[in-house]
This record gives structure tokens, C-alpha cells and sequence, in this order.
């Protein structure tokens, strides 16, 4: 495989990209996340010359790549995508923190990614597009293959029910 012209653009993608794309896999796939991750970055090194748009849209085209090799990962693997996982492992891209910092990060961040889980499929993948990874509702609505209109109301019924479980006292 021949070498990418500037190494230093595209780790600024990596930086950039890869955390979203490793929650958003990891909710379809669990455990293998890390390796489904590896293969869309693969996979989006052999096709970067082929991505035609603009820089915002190169996240989406990212996200795409790796809903595709999750699903087929999912396929060859006959195994239901709600497998557990731990958003502790995702790697920090923003440098060294205080530590207190880093695990009430993770903390709350475990627990928005484990209510999320409980939305159905369809709206826990809209507020994953829309809300973890930062994408538009066109641009969701372009990897989910649906209309942009039926991602908006994916996303607010999932607010919605997460509004509602929120709201809810804890159980003892």
C-alpha cells in the first residue's frame, strides 16, 4: 500500500475523527469496535482519493464507511449489535487532564451512552449520529439511508424519551 502524500493531515483527521467514529461503532458492535474502526480507517485510506466534498461532509462519509463495515461485521458474525461496551476505552484525544476530570468524564459519558442504549434501534442510532457524533440531519440521514426528515423525528422522539427517563426519580 503506497504511504499517504501528507501523514501530518491526515493524523490531524485521525485526531479529529476517530473518537466519534469509535462510539458510534461501538454501539453496533460492542467489543469489536476497535477492530471494525481499524477496517473503516483502512478502508477509508484506499478510498480517501475518491471522497468528493467538502471538508464538513468528510465525517459523514467516515461514518458511513463504518456503519458499512459494522453491518457486515455484524452479518459474518450473526450476532445481535447491542452486545455491552465500555466508552471508558476510547481513546482521549484532546492530551493529558487532570484525572479527576478524565473519570467524571467517562462517568457521564457511560451513563448518556447506556440510556441511549435503551431507546429503540432507530432513534438511539439518530441521537448517536446526530447528538455523539455531530452530524446533521442530512448527513445522518445519508448513513442511516433515510430521509432527513425521518432522522429529525427519530432524534426527538429519542430526546424525548430520554427527557422523560431523566426526569424520573432514581430506584432505591
Amino acid at each position: 500500500m503506497a504511504e499517504h502524500p501528507n501523514p501530518a493531515a491526515f493524523a490531524e483527521l485521525y485526531r479529529e475523527h476517530h473518537a466519534p467514529l469509535l462510539r458510534y461503532v461501538r454501539s453496533l458492535v460492542g467489543d469489536d469496535a476497535d477492530d471494525v474502526a481499524s477496517e473503516t480507517w483502512l478502508q477509508a485510506t484506499r478510498d480517501l482519493g475518491k471522497f468528493r466534498g467538502e471538508p464538513s461532509e468528510f465525517r459523514a462519509w467516515l461514518v458511513t464507511i463504518g456503519r458499512h463495515r459494522a453491518l457486515d461485521h455484524l452479518r459474518a458474525a450473526r450476532r445481535r449489535p447491542s452486545d455491552a461496551w465500555d466508552p471508558a476505552t476510547l481513546p482521549d484525544s484532546h492530551g493529558p487532564a487532570d484525572p479527576a476530570d478524565l473519570t467524571a468524564e467517562s462517568l457521564a459519558t457511560r451513563r448518556a451512552l447506556d440510556l441511549i442504549a435503551t431507546l429503540p434501534r432507530e432513534q438511539a442510532e439518530a441521537v448517536l449520529l446526530r447528538v455523539v457524533v455531530g452530524l446533521d440531519a442530512p448527513a445522518a440521514a445519508k448513513v442511516l439511508g433515510k430521509r432527513a426528515g425521518a432522522v429529525r423525528m427519530a432524534t426527538s422522539r429519542g430526546l424525548a424519551a430520554l427527557a422523560v427517563t431523566l426526569s424520573e426519580p432514581p430506584a432505591l
